[in-house]
């Protein structure tokens, strides 16, 4: 929505709820206050249940960062991006390192922290994909992950392996499809397979679904097309 967002909030928001979103993810705030949007959120009967910050602003003043999260009344708190800097494995141990310290704070005020991935994140150096680095140097009661079903089949690797060699770690879900040519696709138009994916919800823990297009030419169609196809599905 974020061609949207910027000049109608409130006609958006209350589109999404009547076509049946109950929940979002919000992925900034558009020049409002924290309370403002909430109050956005609470008049479209949406509940947002989680917010993305940036790594800068983890590194910053990551207590304001919180503070916003619980105005919002979301659950999770997502770093969403990496510069290209510390697409290393010496990097990807340093942000470990850097998300368990964010994490643990996160956790003491009563939120989840969780880190979203890209497709470089599945990058293999020195032997080591950088994804497992995250997942194998961090603690689930402090670092979990908002996995993006989009870019790890896109990067060439499987949802369900990383369910299966790291249960409980997903507590949320990008739900975003891939057309055969590799671009963008509303979800149930692409080609994953999102019914397997869901079978296996228990074991990856996945407690939120995420509807994501990054490049709709119609944000609100798209956004229906995903719902009534969700909706549709049987797992």
């Amino acid at each position: 929505m974020r061609s949207l967002m910027p000049s109608a909030p409130q006609a958006t928001l209350d589109r999404l709820a009547e076509i049946g979103y109950a929940t979002v993810g919000v992925s900034g705030l558009y020049g409002h206050s924290p309370e403002r949007f909430r109050a956005m959120l609470d008049r479209a009967g949406l509940r947002a249940v989680l917010t993305h910050s940036s790594l800068e602003a983890m590194r910053g003043d990551w207590r304001a960062e919180l503070d916003t999260a619980h105005v919002l009344g979301v659950e999770s708190i997502v770093v969403p991006w990496l510069p290209e800097s510390l697409v290393t494995a010496d990097g990807y141990r340093r942000l470990a390192d850097e998300f368990s310290e964010a994490g643990r704070a996160a956790r003491e005020s009563g939120l989840r922290f969780l880190y979203h991935n890209h497709d470089f994140d599945f990058r293999t150096v020195d032997g080591q994909v950088l994804y497992d680095l995250l997942l194998e140097r961090t603690d689930p009661r402090e670092v979990n992950f908002e996995l993006d079903l989009y870019w790890a089949v896109h990067a060439g690797y499987d949802p369900v392996d990383y369910f299966v060699r790291y249960p409980g770690r997903f507590p949320v879900l990008h739900v975003k499809d891939r057309a055969p040519d590799g671009s963008f696709a509303d979800v149930g138009s692409g080609t994953i397979d999102f019914r397997r994916i869901f079978r296996r919800r228990k074991l990856a823990g996945v407690r939120e679904y995420v509807v994501e297009h990054d490049q709709p030419a119609d944000p609100l169609a798209s956004a229906e097309r995903s719902h009534d196809y969700l909706r549709a599905l049987r797992f």
